[in-house]
Order: C-alpha cells, then structure tokens, then sequence
C-alpha cells in the first residue's frame, strides 16, 4: 500500500467522520461531546491526508478539468461551512399550516413569566426527538428552566435514583414541589411546569342531581347530521342530541391542575369553600327554592359560576340570572349561513366580541343552542359584555322539529349565544327591578324576588345557550374544548391559564354529494387521461 494511497483512504475516514459528527447533533439533543469530538477528529485527520495529497493534488489540477475540481471543492466547502454555522447558530423556520412544530403564544407567555428555578429531568428513547425539542425550546425561553436528558436504557442507575420505569417521563422540580409528567403534549408539559410554580390547587365544583351530564363519565356518541350511519332523512335539518358525559371536559381542567368534585345543593347550608366556582351543566329538571337560594348565597358571597343552559327545559334559574343583566330567551337558535356539517342548528361562530375568554380562539360550534338577551341598557351594579354572536342570516324557532321563520314570533339574528356578566356591589338591586329593565322576552316574575344585598362581594358569572359543546362528544372539536376551558379560568382568575389547552389541528376533509362523487370520478379516471392521450397523439401525429 503506497503512501498516496494510505493518504487518500484517511482523507475518506476524515470526511465521514465530519459527516457522522452533523448527524450526531441533528439525531441527539444530548449528542454533546460526541458530534463535537467526531468533527475535531475528521477535521484533523482530514488536513492531516490533505497535507500528504499535495504534490499529486497539484499534478491534478494542472489538467483540464482542474477548473471542474476546483469547483466542486469549492461548492462542497461551502455546504460544511454552512452545516456548522447551523449547528453553532441553529435557526428553525415552521412552516406547517397550523404551526404543529412551533410553540403556542399562551405558552410562550407562561414560559417567559415563570420567576422561579425550574429543574426538568426527562427521560427518552430514539423516537421522542420531538418531545425533546418541545423542552428544549421552553428552555431557550427562560433561562431559569434547566434540563437534563437520559435514556434510561443508556443510563439505567439515573433511572433507578429517580423511580423512573420507562422512557417518556419527565420529572419537574422548582423549590419544595415536584410533579410527573408522561403525556409528550406541549399543553401536559406547561402545565406541569406551571404547577410546580404556582400556588394551590383550584376546585371546580359540578352540580349534581338534576340530569347533569357527569364530568366522571366518558359516554360519547357523535350524533350529527350528515355522520356516517346518521338515520334521519334528507329532510331533516335538527338533531336531537343525547345526554353525554363530560369526561373530557374534566380531564382539561385537570390538567390545568384543577380539582374537579361533584357538588349537591338541596340541603339549607351547602358548604362552597371549597369550591373556586360553580359549574351549572344542563340540569335537565326545575331546581327546588332551596337549591337556588344556595346557589343565589354562594353568588352573594363572592362566588363565581359557570351556567350551560340548553334550550327548551326550564330550569328556574331564570331570576337569578337576570340579576347580572342576562335574559334566558325561548327556542333554539338557527343559522342556515353559517353551521357545522348539515345541521342548521348547530351555529358556527368564528368572530367574537372582544373578551379574555374568545382571545385567538379558534371557530366553535354550538349543537342545539337557546339564544340570550344581555339588557339593552346598563343595570346599576352590573357589567354586561356579549361574548359569542351567530351571523345575520340567524334566528330563533320556537319548536324542537322546526326550522320555519315565524315573522313577528322568531327573533332576527345575530343571536347572543354566549354573555360575560360581573356584579359589583355598589348598589342594592332586586330582582324585579332588574327584570322590568329588560326589554323582550320577559320571562314571567315569581311572586317573591330574591333581594341583592349591598353587602355582597363582587362576583363573575358565564352563561351559555349551550351544553353539548362541552360534551365528550364535542368538546375536542375545533375550539370548543379551549372556550370552556378559558371561560373556567375566567371565572376563577387563573389569567395565565386562559388559551392554554391541549392544542387541536383542523385535518382537512372533503364532504361531497353523490353528483360531485360521480363528477370527480368521471374527471379524474376518465376525461383527464383520454385529454392528455389525445394531446400525446396530436404531438406524435405533427411530429411524425
């Protein structure tokens, strides 16, 4: 083996251990030493045989296609100065519809907040690259968030000292508290960082014993109009939706680090000290006075509540509500310009009135929604702001099966679907004074109105048309999973949690009728082909 020969195989090793080097930092977030020591070798084997090379790289050159040598060095140098100014300097461009790989603002926003030492140790395998640059990038974000990586295959003593059994878990400290993380959700881990740094925990407290849906059952049914299997006709335009469970809904809250409890109200002294607020879920009978009146003190007191009404059931809650400025209307709320699938009354809205809880919130639907009537005029005491609107072309029926426009009885769109409500106590208020200050749709007064009290304290509630939304049917399509969740953190004033729920991508999809099925079919498999067969045998026929 000559020397030329020896140099020129060194020259090979050298180039390919630079190129291991790169794919080392790109494969491994923890490559470290190893890509660094690759490249500091291949770069001096590299000189070492170039060195050796010279005399018959010179001899080379001086030939005609030296030019062309040159040139290709040259071209291939630039390529590895470019892949190293990457790897110093790496910049990352995402350019996905829906941002997949990119964090989300409310993220960013949490991540930059946090004033205090956060330490995550996160155990991984090959397969969790992304995991790993979620928190990688949360880390670039505040230097105050510190990251360890293993692989407890590699590094089995690191996972034994920490009660770590398989790959995929993450370990979060920050001072005294210290939570686990196994969900590669970008949503589970801020969260896990935003639990180990703030206070205690919230509880949010579901009513129970009047056919509420059950935030601890996971019954589901996709029940809507123009579903695969869907039994009604073509003529049917409303569906019927079933009682569903809210498990999903609960689920969100816990991962924002809510405790979630079932609360019953009919005894005189209901203990609501636990409870950050109330969450009134389509009861789907009367409440008894008692029950109210409980509901009515917790208000009082400075509670705050969450009330999903469906349309056509009468719940009693009426008064009560009206005293923060909001009127529950009759019917059901219909938009033929704007719906989700082929159900007219299943209004989809994505333009929302300015409020904390509809910020770059994404489109929501609501499947069988009652309208809502804020008071046209400012009530003592009351700050009333609309949330959710339907579009122009919206309006009410007054019959579960009907979708017909009763001129003079039918409200004209938009439809408030969604109302915010705050009550200070300035003033005292009673509940009839504010229901005659309510212009349409005056719903018929008790003969004994409750009194609001000048001694109450400040509270906040959210009334919605709705409840299906936030069913395990529903709750994870589109936004209507975000603005439940953002309407909770509203009324319980976690302000850093509001926007920041598991993220949900649109995946697009083609809904078409059996005329455009045939149409696409025809175009596609028939037309198109013989088209361009027929240009082929023009082209070969002027050609020939």
């Amino acid at each position: 083996m000559n020397k030329s020969f020896q140099a020129g195989l060194l020259f090979i090793i050298g180039l390919a251990a630079i190129i291991f080097s790169f794919i080392a930092n790109s494969l491994l977030v923890d490559a470290g030493w190893v890509s660094t020591g690759l490249l500091a070798i291949g770069v001096l084997i590299t000189g070492y045989a170039f060195f050796n090379l010279r005399l018959e790289i010179r001899e080379y050159l001086r030939h005609d296609r030296g030019e062309l040598v040159l040139s290709t060095v040259g071209l291939i140098g630039i390529f590895v100065a470019l892949a190293w100014l990457a790897a110093l300097y790496p910049v990352r461009f995402d350019l996905t519809k829906n941002r997949e790989h990119s964090l989300a603002p409310q993220t960013i926003k949490l991540i930059r907040a946090i004033d205090k030492p956060v330490h995550i140790v996160f155990f991984h395998d090959r397969g969790m690259r992304d995991t790993m640059e979620l928190y990688a990038q949360m880390a670039d974000l505040n230097k105050r968030i510190t990251i360890e990586f293993f692989d407890p295959v590699l590094n089995p003593s690191q996972a034994r000292l920490r009660g770590v059994e398989y790959a995929g878990t993450a370990l979060i400290e920050s001072e005294e508290r210290k939570v686990t993380v196994n969900s590669p959700s970008e949503t589970d881990i801020a969260n896990g960082i935003l639990r180990v740094t703030q206070g205690k925990q919230q509880t949010a407290c579901f009513l129970d014993g009047h056919g509420e849906p059950d935030p601890f059952s996971l019954e589901s049914h996709d029940h809507m109009e123009g579903s695969a299997g869907h039994s009604h006709g073509v003529e049917t335009k409303i569906v019927n939706h079933e009682r569903h469970g809210m498990a999903k809904a609960r689920n969100g809250l816990e991962t924002l680090n809510y405790k979630v409890e079932k609360i019953n109200v009919t005894g005189s002294q209901t203990d609501f000290s636990k409870c950050s607020l109330l969450v009134v879920a389509a009861p789907q009978m009367p409440l008894m006075s008692v029950e109210i009146k409980q509901i009515e003190t917790y208000l009082h007191n400075g509670g705050n509540a969450l009330f999903l009404l469906d349309p056509f059931v009468e719940t009693g809650l009426d008064v009560l509500i009206a005293q923060y400025g909001v009127v529950l209307a009759k019917g059901l709320a219909i938009d033929p310009s704007s719906h989700f699938w082929a159900d007219v009354s299943a209004p989809a809205v994505s333009n929302y009135n300015p409020h904390e809880v509809s910020l770059k919130l994404p489109l929501t639907f609501f499947p069988g929604a009652r309208p809502l009537q804020p008071t046209p005029e400012p009530l003592a005491g009351v700050s009333v702001r609309p949330v959710v609107n339907t579009s122009q072309k919206s309006y009410t029926s007054l019959f579960k099966t009907s979708t017909d426009y009763v001129e003079g009885s039918s409200a004209k769109g938009p439809l408030t679907l969604m109302v915010s409500s705050i009550f200070s106590p300035s003033v005292e208020n009673s509940a009839a004074d504010i229901m005659k200050q309510l212009r349409s749709n005056e719903p018929e007064k008790p003969a004994a109105a409750p009194v609001v009290k000048t001694n109450r304290k400040p509270s906040k509630i959210i009334v919605i048309g709705d409840a299906d939304f936030a069913t395990n049917s529903f709750f994870h399509v589109m936004g209507n999973g975000q603005l439940f969740l953002n309407s909770v953190n509203f009324l319980s004033a976690s302000d850093n949690l509001i926007g920041l729920e598991p993220r949900t991508f649109d995946i697009p999809r083609v809904e078409m009728t059996n005329i455009q099925m045939k149409i696409t079919f025809i175009l596609s498999l028939i037309a198109i082909p013989l088209l361009m067969a027929g240009l082929g045998m023009v082209v070969w026929w002027k050609q020939r």
